[in-house]
């Protein structure tokens, strides 16, 4: 491995990766957008006027659409395929295994014995039959009854991704069960777009007709050269480090942090950009983040749907160009011990397809009075399913990040600044019941009226508030770096869109049951919201133990592990809102439940072993043979030197080699120890309680081993060390 390690630095001093992977970028990058995307445009030039209609009401209204209406837009979107000299299709799909997945098929189709066409109809557009046995199903069906299909999603535009047409689609069982990401979303999309909008048009503007969920996501990530990465059994296995002692220069003088982006990476940035642009992915900022070698980019908000989709296609992107660059990716959130974890910060927020923010103010009161209805409104979904948010960012690897300098803390909390919460408080003195004249001018004049004045210096951010609200949009902020935005965005959307049911039931019971006029209605309501969902509510540092402490005063759960947020999933309250609102049945919730339990421990388990093996085979033998060097050497003093002088002369590599032995037995019997753990833990009765296992008498074990052989690395001779080293991998550009 030492030999692995040095074979791949020395590549790096002969290779001129600046000059040979250089990047020409056009002029305009506007001219590339969207150029291998079935786009409104494209279809306007390929589709019949009835085809385009049909698709246009199903994206907007979502109208199905007829079979000899997709027959026409199969030929029109094979004929703009084939003339981008794409030779095979595929139903692209987000499976719950956290990546993409695609099996392509030709468009190729003899139909004599000497002759064939290029074949695309209707049928094979709207439906697939992946097979797709092997995919996370939770216990819904058994592997001889493997059949599953995936459905075409029109309302996310199809792409092509080198010679192959790829369809957004959803993948369902073969008797009906959700088996992804993307079908929940949609269906909490369709949620929140019914009650958002009959909010809107009841109580503020009955133009509205359609409410679209947006996002924003921000995409952390680290590079490290493929050699290197290739050097690094852990990184190619796990996608972190497991070990490795931390270098002398870290991330300590910040700088790095919005520093110059180095030669080699800006190329990589380049082309990547150029892809995504193809790709109509809007990508608008990129930069160092605070980490050494880790950076981030970040496109203009989108459609909740097509954002999703267009940052799981981003991913995969992102490798294919890293590898021409002679780059390996890291999604993990903490590849790296030491310094900084990567996130995906996901901004969320409404519009009404009249083209206004529901969450920015507006300039007269009743538009402040909306904006306030859906800031107070979405405060108190996320008070009411603290938990549930907190379920959907869980995993494994965004466990080592959570609560750590770079993250919020697994309390969920929200951060709105100091003016709008003052704004809160005066709202809660609202009186009771109808409003007289005075308060009413007050309210219009002196509270309502000058939220856009506070906003405009409401800037600043708590970077350690998991939910912030940001001016015009509330940041998630504990969201993963290797999440699919998807789970997050149908909890989000979920709980709003029957937060908002409720709102408008308890409105109306006020305007029919008291005589209160709608704005007095909606006062009054929100004055309770805001009463009750105070205790989410925290404007200071939540790093703080003070915080922690405070937190479980006010009855705020601190789930710290994914076992113990999991466990919360399936309360009766989180099952009755997804059955409710039909995005999820009891059976597909409990097969997710299981899915991510199981992931869990399979993650720890794959990491627990690895870790076993690279100490077994990997740093005892080097440790060892750098002991019996100095051995040689001690032997060597005590031939050419006496007693006396020779126990002087040999005291430190004595110590050294006691040292060495020290450390070799607590990684050998510690490595023993966690595959017995593991074994152990594998046997326990449920998948709860085999995640529990893996969590409490697993995980802990690794400390023990990593640091022995971290003390081991800065002991043994470093041309003998198998690993390549931290200050290699971070410091390499």
């Amino acid at each position: 491995m030492s030999s692995l390690r040095f074979k791949a630095l020395e590549m790096l001093s002969f290779k001129d990766y600046r000059k040979d992977n250089a990047v020409t970028v056009p002029a305009k990058l506007s001219e590339l957008f969207c150029q291998n995307v079935f786009s409104e445009e494209t279809m306007r030039e390929y589709l019949t006027k009835e085809a385009f209609t049909s698709i246009q009401n199903a994206i907007k209204r979502g109208t199905k659409i007829q079979r000899d209406v997709a027959d026409q837009i199969a030929v029109a979107m094979k004929d703009w395929a084939l003339s981008k000299g794409v030779t095979h299709y595929t139903h692209w799909f987000q499976p719950l295994t956290g990546s993409t997945a695609e099996k392509h098929d030709s468009f190729f189709t003899p139909f004599e014995s000497d002759r064939a066409i290029e074949r695309f109809s209707g049928g094979m557009l709207i439906q697939q039959e992946p097979d797709a046995s092997s995919f996370p199903n939770g216990g819904i069906r058994n592997t001889f009854e493997a059949r599953g299909y995936t459905a075409w999603d029109p309302t996310s535009p199809a792409f092509i991704v080198g010679t192959t047409l790829c369809i957004p689609s959803i993948f369902i069982s073969y008797t009906g069960e959700t088996l992804d990401y993307k079908a929940p979303l949609l269906r909490a999309l369709h949620a929140v777009d019914e009650a958002a909008t009959d909010v809107c048009k009841s109580y503020f503007d009955k133009n509205v007709t359609k409410v679209i969920p947006t996002l924003g996501w921000e995409q952390e990530y680290f590079l490290v050269d493929s050699a290197l990465y290739q050097s690094r059994p852990d990184l190619v296995i796990t996608g972190k480090t497991l070990l490795g002692h931390s270098p002398a220069k870290g991330q300590q003088l910040d700088d790095h942090y919005f520093g110059s982006i180095p030669t080699r990476v800006m190329n990589f940035m380049k082309e990547l950009e150029i892809e995504c642009m193809k790709l109509g992915i809007p990508v608008t900022t990129r930069h160092n983040e605070v980490a050494p070698n880790q950076f981030e980019l970040a496109p203009m908000f989108e459609e909740a749907n097509v954002a999703v989709d267009h940052n799981s296609l981003l991913m995969d992107i992102m490798a294919r160009v890293a590898h021409k660059h002679h780059f390996h990716i890291l999604f993990h959130e903490k590849p790296f011990a030491g310094v900084n974890g990567s996130g995906k910060h996901n901004n969320w927020s409404l519009a009404t397809d009249t083209g206004e923010n529901l969450l920015s103010p507006g300039k007269n009161p009743k538009k402040n009075l909306q904006f306030l209805t859906f800031f107070v409104n979405t405060l108190k979904a996320v008070h009411d399913y603290a938990d549930l948010l907190r379920v959907s960012i869980a995993s494994a690897s965004n466990d080592h990040r959570l609560g750590a300098n770079e993250a919020p803390p697994a309390i969920i909390s929200a951060f709105i600044g100091t003016q709008l919460f003052n704004v809160l408080e005066e709202l809660e003195k609202v009186t009771d019941g109808k409003l007289s004249p005075e308060e009413k001018t007050e309210l219009k004049l002196n509270v309502v009226g000058k939220i856009p004045e506070i906003l405009l210096d409401n800037t600043d951010r708590n970077r350690t508030s998991p939910f912030a609200f940001t001016g015009n949009k509330f940041e998630i902020r504990a969201v993963g770096s290797s999440a699919n935005c998807a789970e997050v965005m149908t909890v989000m959307n979920a709980i709003v869109a029957k937060q908002l049911q409720n709102f408008k039931k308890e409105v109306d019971a006020l305007i029919e049951a008291k005589g209160l006029k709608k704005d007095e209605a909606i006062f009054n309501i929100l004055r309770e919201y805001i009463k009750e969902s105070k205790n989410i509510m925290f404007e200071g540092d939540g790093y703080s133990d003070d915080w922690a402490k405070e937190a479980k005063k006010r009855g705020l759960n601190n789930l710290k592990t994914t076992p113990e947020a999991l466990k919360k999933e399936l309360d009766k309250k989180f099952v009755a809102l997804y059955e409710e609102l039909g995005i999820y049945t009891h059976r597909e919730l409990e097969a997710r439940n299981e899915i991510k339990l199981e992931k869990y421990s399979t993650v720890i388990s794959i990491e627990a072993t690895v870790l076993a093996d690279i100490a077994r085979n990997h740093i005892i033998p080097c440790a060892l043979n750098y002991q019996n060097r100095l051995i040689e050497n001690v032997k060597g003093l005590k031939e050419i030197f006496g007693d006396k002088e020779f126990k002087t002369l040999a005291k430190e590599q004595m110590n050294m080699i006691s040292e060495i032995s020290g450390y070799v037995s607590v990684m050998k019997v510690e490595a023993d120890k966690l595959l017995e753990a593991i074994a152990t833990a594998k046997k326990a009765p449920n998948s709860q309680k085999v995640a529990e296992a893996f969590c409490n008498d697993v995980k802990p074990r690794f400390d023990k081993i990593r640091e022995a052989s971290d003390a081991l690395e800065m002991v043994v001779d470093d041309e003998l060390w198998p690993m390549t080293k931290y200050r290699e991998l971070l410091f390499t550009r």
